[in-house]
């Protein structure tokens, strides 16, 4: 029994962080179009309360419920939103999820620029600086720019909700243009993360050429071009970030998981990946905070899709008419994982492929031999593991991600209802 239970302890010492490490989960999710029920004269009419759109303190209440569930179940320790009408609607969110046990105490929206809706986050830890980053468009949404206090390390979040495709790739280009002037003020070692709705495609260069309505900039993108996450005729690798010299091209995730995933937005049938996290350099070294390798996926349980089809906010007459009070949202949320570990390359991409269930509960009936081991301080370490989620059913998905995001710690019993 001593030698079986210091053999399991020898394997935690290796796969797991030390107890003062943090790995924390950061997401994105555009809810579409959550709005408060103020008239303030910049609504769109259907969002304008208790008109014939049927947009009603009930209809206000299943809409922030659903979006409540999602981010519920998404747990996060911080989220950053697009589509928010105004600190109001964001803070009945904010209420809604401390009603399903999931605490945000910090919140900030970019609420200066009477834009119909507007960009925000809700943050475990502190936000100790907010700034908004204006666009010089009369119709651009202000880039939220929040710096949060993670155990001592500072990490900026750049917020971001492009100009959709109803206009050409110049208006987003304007977008990019301030993000990038911003970013160059910063030291070359500052942890920051570009997240949000960018309306523009991982590889919006290549996907946008061929559109006269899209490409009136000979073909330059603000999302690969401007904020340069392409290096001559492809995409920056993490080799290519972690190794130049200057922190001067940035990594989308995107690239870590297969193509057939790569999209968080499908439109009729055209599948796109309009919600983005790109990092630097600085997130890949040994200093202040790390992205957890091979982290990122898009959350996509079955609950968010109706048929093939996103199982987005439902309106009469086909999205034009009164609202049915069912739905959730266009966009599936994304995320990934960061820590205050140095950064580990992964030996290899832990795609679909390369690890099934039956292989994690070995793993794990391995790794709880002795069922009475409880684990209530410690933090799965990802970057050894490589547990692939997407492997896994939404059900057992939930109850390991768990134990990734969460420094409460995995007991036997966690592990037990997985296996």
């Amino acid at each position: 029994m001593k030698r079986t239970i210091a053999l399991v302890l020898l394997i935690l010492f290796c796969c797991v962080t030390s107890i003062e490490a943090r790995i924390f989960k950061v997401a994105s999710y555009n809810v579409e179009n959550l709005f408060d029920l103020n008239k303030d004269g910049t609504e769109y009419t259907e969002y304008i309360p208790n008109t014939g759109y049927g947009w009603t303190k009930d209809i206000v209440d299943i809409k922030i419920t659903n979006i409540a569930e999602v981010i519920k179940d998404l747990r996060a320790d911080v989220i950053t939103l697009q589509e928010i009408e105004s600190k109001c609607s964001l803070i009945l969110l904010r209420n809604r999820l401390k009603d399903f046990g999931l605490n945000y105490p910090y919140f900030e929206i970019a609420d200066s620029k009477a834009t119909v809706v507007k960009c925000a986050v809700l943050s475990k830890f502190p936000i100790i600086e907010k700034e908004e980053i204006h666009v010089d468009s009369k119709f651009a949404r202000n880039i939220l720019k929040v710096t949060l206090d993670i155990d001592g390390n500072r990490l900026i979040l750049f917020i971001n909700h492009w100009k959709s495709k109803r206009g050409p790739e110049s208006l987003r280009i304007a977008c990019a243009k301030k993000l990038k002037e911003d970013i160059d003020k910063l030291k070359d070692d500052a942890d920051f993360i570009l997240i949000g709705d960018f309306n523009s495609n991982y590889n919006e260069y290549k996907t946008f050429r061929d559109s006269s309505r899209l490409n009136d900039t000979s073909g330059i993108t603000g999302i690969n071009h401007i904020l340069r996450t392409i290096k001559d005729s492809g995409m920056v690798n993490e080799q290519i970030l972690a190794t130049q010299t200057f922190n001067e091209r940035l990594y989308n995730l995107w690239l870590e998981i297969k193509k057939t995933r790569r999209w968080s937005y499908n439109f009729f049938g055209n599948k796109n990946s309009l919600d983005n996290i790109i990092l630097p350099k600085a997130l890949y070294d040994d200093k202040g905070i790390s992205y957890v390798d091979n982290s990122f996926d898009k959350f996509d349980p079955d609950y968010l899709f109706k048929g093939n089809a996103t199982h987005r906010w439902q309106r009469a007459k086909s999205g034009r008419g009164k609202h049915l009070g069912k739905g959730y949202s266009d966009h599936l949320p994304i995320f990934a994982y960061f820590s205050t570990e140095p950064f580990c390359f992964k030996k290899h991409d832990t795609f679909a492929d390369d690890i099934t269930p039956l292989k994690l509960k070995k793993w794990i009936s391995l790794l709880f031999t002795v069922q009475e081991l409880e684990m209530s301080t410690t933090v799965l370490n990802t970057a050894s593991l490589s547990i692939n989620m997407e492997m896994m059913q939404s059900s057992n998905k939930k109850m390991v991600e768990q134990s990734l995001y969460t420094k409460q710690g995995v007991t036997w019993s966690m592990v037990k209802s997985i296996i």
